[in-house]
């Protein structure tokens, strides 16, 4: 079982199954709402995911189809999720224990901050790939 929470422990989560890879997003959207160069993502089975308290979540539709979850007392970003699908997006720094997934690649290289490098190996992406 991995488990995560936010910044002030109103929200915890727990993870049942596996992890998926490990994507360092560089999209706009991403460095806003973290305020960080990048975010490291992956994918995890709506199934697989359990919330311990869903009042304590807000929402924010980033874009269209697409809204990112985050605590409403700390603004901790816990997961995104697109319309349609079967999995969430969770955002690896709520994460409490080692997700024994691997990094992948970098995405939407094209919106990267201008003052950050990338100075690993992965694969990079001018858009989502």
């Amino acid at each position: 079982m991995i488990t995560g929470s936010c910044l002030c422990g109103n929200v915890t989560y727990t993870i049942s199954g596996t992890v998926g890879d490990i994507v360092h997003c560089h999209c706009t959207t991403c460095r806003k709402a973290h305020g960080s160069a990048f975010s490291s993502v992956a994918a995890v089975a709506d199934a697989h995911f359990n919330l311990s308290d869903t009042e304590q979540l807000k929402s924010f539709e980033s874009s269209k189809g697409k809204k990112r979850y985050f605590c409403a007392n700390c603004g901790t970003q816990v997961y995104a999720k697109r319309e349609n699908t079967e999995h969430l997006i969770l955002r690896l720094g709520s994460l409490d224990d080692d997700p024994e997934s691997s990094e992948k690649q970098h995405i939407w290289v094209s919106q990267k901050a201008p003052w950050y490098s990338i100075d690993n190996n992965l694969p990079e992406h001018q858009e989502f790939e």
